[in-house]
């Protein structure tokens, strides 16, 4: 672990058992309210055993638990990115990594990935796209305290069909290209997607990722045409929900879109072409956009750019990328739920609350892009009991920033102090 000197004043104070006295008490200048959507001013955070047990209106702490002074910071709930790929740093080199990095390299760049995240304020995330079971094992080592990050819900490896977007094999030469079944997510049928499911299941998966059209990193022609069938999309979402899990759907053209929500997933991500007919669908099925707009942004200006980009990729880059703002803005405008979300991994990681600014350019005031990567994500989640917001209850998952983000939303760029489940990873 990684530990940062403290700048902010620590004051302790000491320590009386749990039962006697909160372990902690937080001291924030302001706490931005997620329910209630307003800011508070001197708010005392009392925290024992990993949880919020009180909070009150104070300046200051007078008792025996240790008091951290953040009467000069704003505080607010531990941010939530609900699409990152933790093992994934995209470069011009990406497509070789992908034969000559191996899954020990692959652990390693993850759990550092983990700890940027976390250190930049990200104190969950869902990671939607896994080989040889890396982020299964991160996200046990991280709850088991061997190495530092957010905690981690994750869908394993994403599911897709034979040359689709998350085909393993697309590109590579004959010899190399083999062809993968359900095991390693690629269907073709509702037998094999009902097997596909399962076996995530088997792998400790904590959701399903499917992707319904082309995307526009893959090594594939199309970056949005639809390419599950209907009864494939339905088995897939119908096993899922057999074992708990939910469906996060990639997404960018709108027959594949309209497939997967009547089909019942939780979320589309990226939705990068939705039309309004689209988003009435959404709306009536209760569907989450999850819009990634800095992962658009990122391929755009990299599409400029001679050779970064394998010639299959580029055009899609340069197509696609430059729409996901404008379609994140009519959506927003149109009532569709949100849910913060980056794609990181194709930007680079700890840079994630960059999304906030533009989400905010494209329309959403500061408090509800606040709320979308708290509140809401915890609701996609399915973990709105336990974190999403400063609540009694509920993780100590807390962050500080100097100023108030509600007027300049870049401040959470800057992150201060970093509290996931009552214990401080970051103060400066």
């Amino acid at each position: 672990m990684r530990f940062f000197i403290p700048i902010l004043p620590l004051l302790l104070l000491g320590a009386l058992p749990a039962s006697a006295t909160p372990q902690t008490v937080l001291q924030c200048g302001r706490l931005i309210d997620v329910e209630t959507q307003t800011v508070l001013e001197e708010q005392l955070i009392s925290i024992d055993q990993q949880r919020i047990t009180s909070i009150r209106s104070g300046e200051h702490y007078e008792g025996e638990a240790r008091a951290i002074d953040l009467s000069e910071y704003t505080c607010l709930p531990g941010l939530i990115d609900m699409h990152v790929h933790l093992m994934v740093a995209y470069s011009a080199a990406y497509e070789l990594e992908k034969i000559t990095q191996g899954a020990p390299d692959l652990a390693l760049l993850a759990a550092w990935n983990a700890e940027k995240t976390l250190m930049a304020g990200f104190t969950t995330v869902r990671d939607l796209g896994d080989r040889a079971g890396v982020t299964v094992a991160l996200r046990n080592a991280i709850d088991k305290g061997i190495t530092t990050g957010p905690r981690v819900f994750t869908s394993g490896m994403p599911l897709s069909s034979t040359g689709g977007h998350d085909d393993p094999t697309n590109g590579y030469r004959e010899g190399l290209r083999r062809d993968p079944g359900p095991v390693e997510g690629i269907i073709n049928g509702p037998s094999d997607a009902r097997k596909a499911v399962r076996q995530r299941y088997k792998n400790g998966a904590d959701l399903i990722k499917v992707s319904a059209t082309g995307g526009v990193l893959s090594q594939a022609k199309s970056g949005q045409n639809s390419q599950l069938f209907k009864d494939e999309l339905d088995a897939i979402v119908a096993t899922a929900q057999a074992y708990g899990f939910k469906v996060a759907a990639h997404a960018h053209g709108v027959e594949g879109m309209q497939l997967a929500i009547r089909a019942g997933v939780a979320s589309i991500e990226h939705g990068s072409l939705m039309d309004a007919e689209t988003m009435s669908l959404m709306k009536q099925h209760g569907t989450y956009l999850v819009p990634t707009i800095l992962a658009g942004n990122f391929v755009t200006e990299k599409a400029k750019i001679e050779g970064y980009f394998p010639e299959m990729v580029r055009p899609k880059a340069a197509e696609i990328g430059p729409k996901i703002q404008a379609t994140f803005g009519r959506a927003y405008k149109a009532g569709v739920k949100i849910a913060f979300g980056t794609d990181t991994g194709v930007s680079a990681h700890g840079d994630n609350a960059q999304e906030f600014a533009l989400m905010v350019e494209a329309g959403m005031p500061p408090m509800e892009a606040i709320v979308s990567a708290t509140k809401s994500a915890a609701q996609l989640l399915g973990q709105a009991d336990h974190l999403g917001s400063i609540s009694v209850g509920k993780y100590a998952d807390v962050i500080a920033v100097k100023g108030n983000p509600i007027e300049n939303i870049t401040v959470l760029e800057n992150i201060g102090f970093v509290m996931k489940s009552g214990k401080i990873y970051r103060a400066e």
